[in-house]
């Protein structure tokens, strides 16, 4: 800064780049000093056309035209002085290097002429920003392909050039670039700029392809149980293609033909399948194409003929899943099979007997079908229907239908038919009951056709006759024949009388007059069945005892008095002794003795009755019932003071670890024949309903007898375990269906097959349902409940006596014990003549506990008997209404019988 002594002085007008000599005179009044010599040099003019004529990451190129031929120049930036010379070119560049990308730098540019530098030039210029990092393609389809890469710093505008194009792309924060209406199957080259001040980078570049297309046509071509074939046609030239299964991928490679062919193997099946296929084209896949297949499913594995009948049969199959339907032809006609849970089944009706019927079953799946599983089974024939003709040593009848065999068997005795429609045994023993057997056989099985029971003619008979008794009575005696007969039926003018004794072959019949003679036909009998031919002759009564026949009638009546007085006075006797011998009681009572041995229990308010019954309580109830006590046994009973001793319980098979699994509230019990005649159990639980099917068919089990109502007074007494109609149902591994079902007053009748699922074998097994018993109590009146014990005991007799019979009401005590006696003590009756009933009840409660579970019913035992020996005298009355008219009852017998015995 000049001072205020110093003097500026701008000369003007001068020319550019030229020497100037300069002196400065000082001058004082008119006088000039020596003065001072200087040269100046005006400055040169600036450069012309400075400007950046090209940048990268880190440097600017700049370039001007020179002035005159000045070679000094200098340039400025950033505050740096740059001393540039030129080598005498018009124009001159110079490249400033070291620069930071992405940067915008402000130059000056001056002429240096003798020192003295032009007024300068500026200009902006600007660095190329740098290359994103990270470019991929993130997405590409038959038309378009897009890209993402990474910001470079805070640079939001990009430039992507490809196929002489170029798209402007202002940042996104996902940074990323669509381009479409793309060519598919199309290899593409894009370079993407990073675009600073209108200036790029040296851009990086990248090829990607847009995916090819879709298959036209994909389809299934053949399928089996595990494989599916997948067919399609190429696309263009395309070899590679990738198939997605089950979250599995395949590689394919195709040959030079048209179509492409895969089989996929190791399926299931039965089963759909999603299949994706995609066509590959330098590693991009196409969109890809869904379908859908099935595998075919499996056939049936065993189709069981559950009941096979005059005119019906029952086909029942395991229900493998639940998305598989099945078609049923029988004889080539198509039926509908009802589909159940766990089981398949088709009842057919309205067939011919006798008659084959083929059937196949085919599983359907998603419209395949599995191989059919085909069989055969033949409708049985109704022999009862025949018109057999029977002598005393043959049967014939003419039979319609299949069979290829008949025998006909007694004991073992057995008889063959010659081959042919009509069914013929001769040589048969006469009078003898033979079972009839008709089998038809066929690729080594065998089907029982029919099994019928015929007695043929009992054998004729030859009679003679004696007289006696003065010409009163008669003397028939008769031969032994070879054969069998049940009774032998003596007609004396027009008296009949049936000896029901084989053994016996003489009666005396009296009632005639003497000096007469009678006509008489002596006839076998056996069953309904009698001789074929009576033998017929004429018996005379003796002539010469008119007089000394009513001498010895006077003394045979006084004899009879004498008896009577004799019989009372031993029955007053017994009676005063039974009261002080009490303990004294015989194991059995004879026949005879009986209604004797009855009163006496009667008297006094039926005091002997009770000292009996109460005699039985403490026995067996030391014995051990551990398993029933175990704590996943204790819902299996149902009361808990009813429950099986140890030594004798029913064990379930089981397969299981868990030993209780075996576990029912059932105990073997004794009978008249073997220890193990029957089984005492409870009436089923809801959740014991499958063990006591186990039961039934582990024990081969063809009875059960059922005292018990499933509700009384509103109460359950036990589940109902059968079907409730003629449709199979499973009780766990176990098809049950019932056959028939016959309704009677006071007890029904029922008939089920019973087949396990894993077998084959299918058995019978009849059901005997009393329904007139009440719980605690005694039925009305003995003769019913005699009459349906017949029913059981003939079944057991004709079925054999091989597997236990099931007996059960509610608690399986009470009413089960009951029964259970009947059916012994009738039987030691009937071959011993004498009963036991207070040792037997004794003998049952050692193996199950509370069996006859009230006095009314050991009271109601005792009369049963009572009524067995008096059946041909009276009818039976209707006694113990209910537990409180037991003992009235009781008492009225004793009145009865005093009467009697007058």
């Amino acid at each position: 800064m000049l001072d205020e002594n110093s003097v500026k002085r701008k000369i003007s007008g001068l020319t550019t780049m030229t020497e100037y000599n300069f002196t400065l005179f000082t001058v004082f009044k008119n006088t000039t000093s020596r003065g001072v010599h200087i040269i100046a040099f005006t400055a040169p003019p600036n450069p012309g056309d400075f400007k950046s004529v090209q940048q990268n990451e880190t440097s600017i190129t700049l370039q001007w035209e020179k002035v005159n031929g000045i070679l000094n120049y200098k340039l400025k930036y950033n505050g740096k002085e740059i001393n540039v010379a030129s080598e005498g070119l018009v124009s001159e560049q110079y490249t400033i290097s070291g620069l930071t990308s992405g940067t915008k730098y402000q130059f000056s540019l001056f002429a240096v002429f003798e020192n003295v530098q032009s007024s300068g030039v500026r200009v902006s210029a600007v660095t190329a920003p740098r290359n994103t990092e990270a470019i991929t393609v993130v997405g590409q389809n038959e038309t378009s392909i897009t890209l993402q890469w990474t910001k470079v710093n805070d640079m939001l505008d990009y430039t992507l050039v490809f196929n002489g194009s170029e798209i402007h792309i202002p940042a996104s924060e996902r940074n990323l670039v669509t381009v479409s209406n793309l060519t598919s199957m199309t290899i593409y080259h894009f370079t993407l700029f990073t675009v600073f001040e209108n200036v790029r980078s040296s851009g990086v570049n990248i090829s990607a392809v847009t995916a090819p297309p879709n298959t036209e046509e994909l389809k299934s071509v053949e399928q089996t149980e595990t494989s599916i074939t997948l067919r399609w046609k190429k696309v263009g030239d395309i070899l590679n293609y990738v198939l997605v299964h089950n979250q599995l991928e395949e590689n394919v490679t195709a040959s030079k033909e048209e179509f492409v062919t895969k089989t996929i193997i190791g399926l299931m099946s039965g089963t759909k399948y999603d299949f994706s296929l995609f066509a590959l084209f330098h590693d991009v896949r196409s969109s890809g194409l869904n379908y859908t297949a099935a595998t075919v499913p499996s056939p049936v594995a065993l189709v069981n003929v559950t009941e096979r009948s005059v005119d019906r049969i029952t086909l029942v199959w395991e229900n493998v899943r639940k998305d598989w339907t099945y078609s049923l032809q029988i004889n080539g006609e198509d039926h509908h099979p009802e589909v159940l849970e766990d089981v398949v089944l088709k009842e057919i009706l309205h067939l011919k007997p006798g008659t084959e019927y083929t059937f196949r079953v085919t599983t359907k799946f998603f419209e395949h079908d599995s191989s059919a599983f085909e069989d055969f089974t033949v409708t049985t024939i109704d022999c009862a229907a025949v018109d057999w003709k029977v002598t005393n040593s043959s049967i014939t009848g003419t039979v319609e239908g299949l069979f290829s065999n008949a025998t006909a068997s007694n004991k073992s005795h057995s008889h063959a038919s010659p081959k042919g429609s009509t069914v013929s045994f001769t040589g048969l023993y006469p009078g003898a009951t033979y079972k009839l057997f008709l089998v038809y056989e066929k690729q080594s099985r065998t089907f029982e056709q029919c099994k019928h029971t015929l007695t043929i003619t009992p054998p004729d008979l030859s009679a003679h006759c004696e007289y006696l008794a003065a010409g009163y009575s008669v003397h028939i005696s008769w031969n032994r024949p070879a054969g069998l007969w049940t009774a032998v039926e003596v007609n004396v003018a027009e008296k009949t009388r049936i000896v029901n004794d084989m053994v016996e072959h003489q009666v005396q019949i009296s009632g005639f007059k003497p000096a007469k003679t009678y006509k008489v036909s002596v006839a076998a009998l056996s069953g309904d069945l009698r001789s074929s031919t009576p033998f017929v002759f004429s018996c005379q009564t003796d002539p010469r005892g008119v007089i000394a026949g009513s001498v010895m009638g006077v003394l045979l009546f006084a004899v009879l008095v004498c008896m009577a007085a004799f019989i009372l006075l031993k029955r007053d006797k017994t009676f005063i002794s039974g009261a002080t011998e009490k303990d004294k009681k015989p194991k059995t009572v004879p026949v005879e003795k009986f209604p004797d041995h009855f009163y006496q229990l009667s008297v006094d308010d039926n005091r002997g009755f009770s000292q009996e019954y109460e005699s039985l309580m403490p026995v067996g109830t030391e014995q051990t019932r551990k398993e029933a006590n175990l704590l996943d046994n204790k819902p299996r009973n149902r009361f808990n003071n009813v429950l099986p001793y140890d030594w004798c319980r029913v064990k379930l098979t089981s397969s299981d670890a868990n030993e209780t699994s075996g576990y029912i509230n059932a105990n073997y019990m004794p009978g008249y024949n073997s220890s193990r005649e029957y089984i005492a159990t409870q009436g089923p639980l809801p959740s014991t309903v499958n063990d006591f099917w186990r039961m039934i068919w582990e024990q081969r089990v063809k009875g059960i007898v059922m005292v018990t109502n499933c509700k009384e007074s509103g109460k359950t007494k036990c589940e109902q375990y059968w079907p409730g109609d003629s449709k199979p149902h499973m009780y766990g591994e176990l098809v049950v269906t019932i056959r028939y079902e016959q309704k009677e007053l006071f007890w029904i009748l029922r008939e089920f097959t019973v087949k396990h699922k894993n077998s084959s074998e299918e058995r019978t097994v009849k059901h005997f349902h009393f329904t007139a018993w009440p719980d605690h109590g005694v039925p009305q009146g003995t003769e019913v409940l005699i009459q349906f014990r017949g029913l059981v005991r003939q079944h057991i007799e004709r079925e054999g006596t091989g597997a236990p019979t099931v007996v059960h009401c509610s608690a399986g005590v009470g009413r089960t014990g009951t029964i259970i006696a009947l059916d012994v003590m009738l039987q030691q009756l009937e071959k011993e003549r004498a009963v036991g009933i207070n040792a037997f009840v004794h003998k049952m409660r050692l193996s199950r506990p509370h069996m006859v579970q009230t006095e009314s019913q050991y009271v109601f035992l005792h009369q049963c008997i009572m009524d067995s020996l008096q059946q041909n005298e009276r009818t039976a009355e209707n006694i113990y209404e209910n537990d409180d008219m037991i003992y009235a009852n009781a008492t009225a017998l004793q009145q009865f019988h005093k009467s009697s015995n007058v």
